[in-house]
């Protein structure tokens, strides 16, 4: 039975692995070569190179690729029913008398293909349509011999405990989300409940940079590959459904990520403009400064950008006589190093040098790499505006999708690291939790901690006051 290799060997250094078996019949059968490299065809054609039959099992670039661009074209439950059609077609796994010798030969492969949809691209298979082709297909093959009927059994085991993992996720983001107040209701409902800072849960900075590791690579890891192209799916136009786009639109695991990220920013922010006394605001700075190098040490990005978009809030900018008392010089080095002119090149050549390490790496902690996760799907985002997905002969302009899934793929690679880290439940929980500021209550924050500079200010200022403080 053909091998499940791991993610990172799936594309060569070179860029991806193009050489898919090639045979006379693909050639003239609706798809186009160049130099054995796939570049394109027509979806009918595609489909029927999806299917292994006795002498052919595509390449796992090929599955990968295809399995993920397809929804651009068609709902993954007409793919599945295509795919049964010809496996039954093609191998006559309807005629219960068939060459037993021939379906030996294939159920192994037909049941590989399978095992690669369901372990990749999971998530597929809470449709309803798509589990009763799966199962109806696994069913036939099955019927054959016993060590076919435990490997199917097997692969829908695993897939089931994948999707009950996620809904049980789900729920507690939804519980998460259901509790989350803002901070400003809290103090003034209950004053005493919020005498707690962020360093009196966790006072050391590199324990705290872990802990967000901990976070950020749960939420990575429940982020489906298809959710980057669901994101950007639009109406294809030899498509006559109408409903195709609100229905394929899945993206909530990348949805609740981005707001993990926006969390963090306004969590760091809150907790700069929350103390009274200068000096203390000085001391959280100064914090989250350290917090965010050891992030960078990780090769947690993610987190990283979300600190310093924290700092760089106007209701925190503004705080000069705070920002006065600062050492900046290792604020500036974080800074440099996201700084988003050159396309984020500096940046780019530090996730380079994560991603480098992460390959020959001995050690779990050696492995990590987050990305700046915004910057991630807008490079994904530009690459589906700028090419499009079919040519002008109606074709599948597939030399676009190698290079999606190549994106895609170096993620699926980081996605999948174990967090070395100790979980410190206190911290994980008050960073997940506790209430934070609305953009409204940071800039009163700040104004009652530095007040406002001129007229545009002070007008905000009273606005503020009134409006925030003046609600029960």
């Amino acid at each position: 039975m053909p091998q499940t290799p791991p993610f990172s060997a799936m594309f060569d250094s070179s860029g991806y692995n193009r050489n898919l078996y090639q045979s006379a019949e693909d050639s003239c059968g609706g798809l186009y070569y160049h130099d054995n490299n796939l570049l394109s065809g027509s979806l009918e054609a595609l489909i029927q190179h999806l299917v292994p039959n006795v002498d052919y099992y595509p390449d796992r670039t090929y599955i990968f690729t295809f399995l993920l661009s397809s929804r651009l074209f068609m709902h993954p439950y007409e793919l599945m029913a295509k795919v049964c059609h010809l496996c039954v077609e093609h191998q006559q796994l309807s005629d219960p008398d068939s060459d037993k010798n021939q379906m030996r030969k294939i159920a192994p492969k037909i049941l590989q293909l399978l095992t690669e949809w369901t372990e990749t691209f999971p998530y597929d298979f809470r449709d309803e349509r798509m589990m009763r082709n799966l199962k109806d297909l696994a069913h036939r093959i099955a019927s054959g011999e016993e060590t076919y009927r435990k490997n199917a059994q097997q692969m829908m085991q695993c897939l089931i405990r994948k999707l009950a993992t996620l809904s049980q996720y789900e729920e507690v983001l939804a519980k998460i989300s259901s509790t989350s107040t803002d901070r400003l209701t809290v103090l003034k409902t209950k004053p005493q409940s919020i005498q707690r800072d962020i360093i009196t849960i966790c006072n050391d900075p590199y324990t705290l940079a872990q802990q967000l590791t901990h976070i950020e690579l749960e939420r990575l890891n429940y982020i489906g590959p298809e959710e980057f192209v669901q994101a950007f799916v639009q109406k294809d136009p030899l498509d006559n459904d109408k409903s195709c786009y609100s229905e394929r639109k899945k993206t909530r695991n990348l949805e609740a990520y981005v707001e993990w990220f926006n969390r963090l920013s306004y969590l760091v922010a809150t907790e700069i403009c929350m103390p009274v006394k200068k000096k203390h605001r000085a001391r959280m700075i100064e914090y989250f400064i350290d917090v965010a190098r050891e992030c960078f040490n990780i090769g947690n990005f993610n987190s990283l950008m979300a600190i310093i978009s924290g700092m760089n809030m106007s209701p925190v900018s503004r705080l000069k006589k705070t920002w006065a008392k600062v050492k900046t010089a290792k604020f500036d080095i974080l800074e440099h190093q996201m700084d988003p002119s050159s396309n984020f090149y500096n940046y780019r050549t530090a996730l380079r040098g994560a991603a480098q390490r992460s390959l020959t790496a001995h050690s779990s902690r050696e492995k990590i790499v987050i990305p700046f996760f915004s910057l991630l799907i807008k490079d994904i985002y530009f690459l589906n505006e700028g090419c499009a997905n079919r040519l002008p002969n109606g074709h599948v302009n597939f030399e676009k999708f190698w290079e999606l899934a190549k994106q895609v793929s170096e993620f699926m690679t980081w996605k999948q690291v174990e967090c070395p880290f100790e979980r410190d439940r206190k911290v994980l929980q008050y960073l997940l939790t506790v209430p934070v500021f609305s953009e409204d209550a940071l800039y009163l924050a700040s104004y009652e901690s530095e007040g406002p500079e001129n007229h545009i200010e002070k007008d905000r200022w009273k606005s503020l006051r009134s409006s925030l403080l003046g609600r029960v």
